[in-house]
Parts: structure tokens; sequence; C-alpha cells
């Protein structure tokens, strides 16, 4: 065992160690839900910022940094500037809702807005999508594992899934939230040591010379179409604001204080943070030009920085990924336990036996994940499972429920639909490059769907009652 593996392999053990000790205090599902409520802001800051920095953003903005230049700061820029959406205007007000209305997941918004039907639709397509966005962050771990500490695809995955799935199945959130500020703290020193040493060490004037960069390379405000350069933001954006994990981790909050400064600094750190991939992609382009997107950040940690640092930063990659993987782990078990065990299968279940439930669907969803991972080529490929089905069919009913207050099933039910028929048409009927992008229209066909119904229906004899919120 070379020492990049045995000091990860001794870090991974104290992760779940600390996530195991935490879960003694769990005894209800509203403990493993929503941390009792009273996460505290710079705890959901460090839950937050944890699961929105993962190691699928670092691998895939590094190598989009390194094709496409500095416009690649809009991968995790984007979701900053989505994350203050979140923060000020959507946190806050579902958490007054799930305050008054002992909401645990976003599936129950749903059913009160519009009904047992919709709860159940959207709640099954996004477990799916789910699980590929888990398979991506352990592809992108295994990844970087493969490269610097040597071992198989399998073997990464397997350190990743089970270190993850331990802690949380623990503890849920709670362990989840108090973990997450260890390696947020692990991830911030790695990098912040690491990137200035690679700038330095490969140069300024090399990194401005970057062989190969095309138009467009020195410019953020570049974009070659649909997932590049700004326009990241209008894909990523959406899933950045209503993910049932992120949405789930405000309804822990203490109070809409907590939410504003929580989520609001992870936001602008986030946007700060999107330098960094910036920076280690490009310094990578001027050291080592050639390489496939995926390896780009593992090649760097491996060739040009000291052992002692290397094995720091490749920590940081691994917080980032596992900090990450719990929070998806977060929705995965929720909504199975929640909003589908609970409420359609043994509504007259106990407290103790949906925490079981809970506890199940997060090993069933750890395991799940790891064998997606085994499967999917690219991490870009899982994303995008994840990004689509989220921006089809999740994001038009919550926005429209929360704001439009004569809206109903009808609009929620043909939001679903037209975006999945959008999302499947552009899909499987044409070559996907440029604006042909899926996730985007399937967004723009679900408002679309929403906005027709609507005003169809405000035009027709009866009106719809307005829903009290």
């Amino acid at each position: 065992m070379n020492l990049h593996l045995a000091l990860l392999v001794g870090y991974a053990a104290a992760l779940t160690a600390l996530g195991v000790w935490i879960g003694r205090r769990v005894r209800l599902p509203g403990d493993f839900f929503v941390a009792g409520r009273r996460l505290t802001w710079p705890l959901l800051l460090a839950t937050v910022l944890s699961s929105n920095i993962g190691a699928g953003a670092l691998v895939t903005a590094t190598g989009l940094a390194y094709q496409q230049g500095v416009s690649a700061w809009w991968w995790n820029g984007g979701a900053g500037l989505a994350s203050l959406v979140l923060a000020f205007v959507i946190g806050p007000r579902l958490w007054r809702l799930a305050a008054s209305r002992d909401y645990f997941t976003i599936g129950d918004f749903l059913e009160d807005r519009y009904g047992r039907a919709v709860r159940a639709i959207v709640t099954s397509l996004v477990w799916v999508g789910t699980l590929s966005i888990l398979a991506a962050q352990l592809i992108a771990g295994a990844r970087v594992l493969g490269i610097v500490a040597g071992t198989s695809h399998a073997t990464g995955v397997l350190i990743g899934g089970i270190a993850m799935t331990a802690y949380f199945t623990a503890g849920g959130l709670l362990s989840s939230a108090w973990v997450n500020a260890v390696q947020l703290v692990v991830l911030v020193g790695g990098l912040s040591v690491a990137v200035p040493m690679l700038v330095d060490a490969v140069g300024l004037d090399a990194m401005a010379a970057a062989p190969g960069a095309g138009a467009g390379y020195w410019d953020v405000w570049y974009s070659a179409g649909a997932m590049s350069g700004w326009t990241l933001l209008l894909l990523l954006g959406p899933n950045f604001i209503i993910s049932p994990g992120l949405v789930q981790k405000t309804f822990g909050a203490v109070n809409p204080r907590a939410i504003r400064l929580g989520v609001g600094l992870n936001g602008v750190i986030l946007m700060i943070f999107a330098s960094v991939p910036v920076a280690i992609g490009i310094a990578a382009r001027a050291s080592h030009p050639g390489l496939v997107p995926d390896d780009v950040l593992p090649t760097v940690l491996l060739h040009d920085l000291p052992l002692w640092l290397s094995a720091l930063a490749l920590a940081a990659v691994f917080s980032a990924e596992v900090s990450t993987c719990d929070a998806i782990l977060f929705m995965l078990s929720t909504s199975l336990s929640k909003d589908l065990y609970k409420r359609f299968l043994r509504p007259d279940a106990p407290p103790a036996r949906v925490l079981l439930v809970a506890r199940l669907a997060a090993v069933a969803g750890g395991i799940g994940g790891m064998l997606l991972a085994l499967q999917l080529p690219t991490i870009l490929s899982a994303l995008a499972i994840f990004f689509s089905l989220v921006g089809a069919t999740l994001f038009v009913p919550v926005i429209g429920g929360l704001f439009v207050k004569r809206a109903g099933t009808p609009e929620a039910m043909a939001a679903i639909a037209c975006g999945m028929i959008g999302l499947l048409s552009v899909q499987f009927g044409t070559d996907r490059t440029g604006w042909w992008n899926p996730n985007l229209w399937g967004l723009m066909a679900s408002a679309t769907g929403f906005a027709v119904v609507w005003i169809t229906r405000r035009l027709g004899p009866a009106r719809p009652a307005e829903w009290v919120g």
C-alpha cells in the first residue's frame, strides 16, 4: 500500500467513526431527516458548501478549463449565483411552510400543493436521476485515486462509497453536517496550499502561452453553446435552486436567518472557489498538453506537487467527493422512506419503522450508486442524467407552486409531461451538439406546458381556488 492510499484509508476511517459517533444522538425521523431543525448558520454553511463542492465539480470544471479556458468559471460560479436565489428567495419561503406544516422533504410540499400523484411521479423520476449523480461523484473520486494512488476503478469506488454510506446511515443529516464541517476544513486547507504552489511551479508566463488555446480561451463570457461558458448558468442553475437534497438541508435550519446567512455565504464562497479549478486546468494545459479532460486534476496531483502536498490535496478531493455523496444519499434515503414508503405503502408506520427504512434506503442507495458507477463511462454522462431530470420535472412545479397561487395539479402534470417529452425528443432525436441540449429543451418545454395550461384554465369558465401558502 503506497503512502497516498494509506493516508486516504485512515482519513476515510476517521470520518466514518466521527459520523457513527454523532449518529448515536439520532433517535427520531426528525433528527435523521432535518437534524431536529436545529442547524445554525455555520453548520448549514458547512453542509451545503461541502455538498456543492464535489469531486465531480472539481474534476469536470478542471477538465473544462483545460479545454475552454476561463469561461469554465461558470461551472461553480453559476452554482454560487443560483445559491443566492435559494438563500434569499426560495429557501426562507419553503422553510416557513416546512416549519408550520411539518415538511421533511420537498415531496411533502409537492403533495400539499398538487396532490399525491405529482409527489409520486416526481419522486420516482428524481430518485433515478439522483442515483446517477451519486455515481458521478464516485466515478470522479475513483478516477483521481486510480491515477494518484494506483487503485483500480472498483477499489476507488468502494473506498468513497463505503465511507459515505456508513456515516450517513448512522446519523443522517445530523451526522453529515458535523462530518462536512471537518471535510470543509480539509478541502479548503488542501486546495489553498496546493493551488498557489502549482501556479508558481508552472509559471504565469507559461500559463498565458497555453498551447493550442482556441478562440475565447481568455474570455469569461465565451460560450460555444449549451454546456459551455455562461450558458452553464441556464443549465445548472435550477439544480442549485431546488435540488431536493439542498432544499431539505434548509429545512433543518433553526430559522430563516440561518438560511440567508449559511446558504448565502455558500454562494459567495462558490463564486470565489470557481477560480480554483480554472487555475488548475490552465496550469495543466501549459505543463501537460494532450490530456483527456477527466484526467487533468489527478495528473496535476501526481506530477506537479510535492509528495506531502499531493497527499493533502488528495484528501481535499476525497473530502469533496464524500461530502457531496452524503448529500445525494440524503436525497435517496429521505425520498424513499418518507415520500414513498410512509406516504404510499405504510401511512401508519411508527417513527422507529420510518427511521429504520430511511437507514435501509441509505444502504440501498449507496450500493446502487456504487454499482452504477462501475457501469457509466464518464463523469459528465452521469451528471447529465440528474441535471436533465431535475430541470425537466421538478424546477417548474416547485417555482410555480410557490409563486403562482392559482396553479394546480393540471399545471404541474403538464409541466412534468412536456418536460419529459422535450427532454427525450432532444436526447434521442438530435445529435445533442451546440444548443441541442436535452436539459435546456426539457426545462423550456416544462415551463411552456405549465404556462399554457395555466392560461387556458384562467380563461375558462371555472377558476381554481387559490392555494394558501
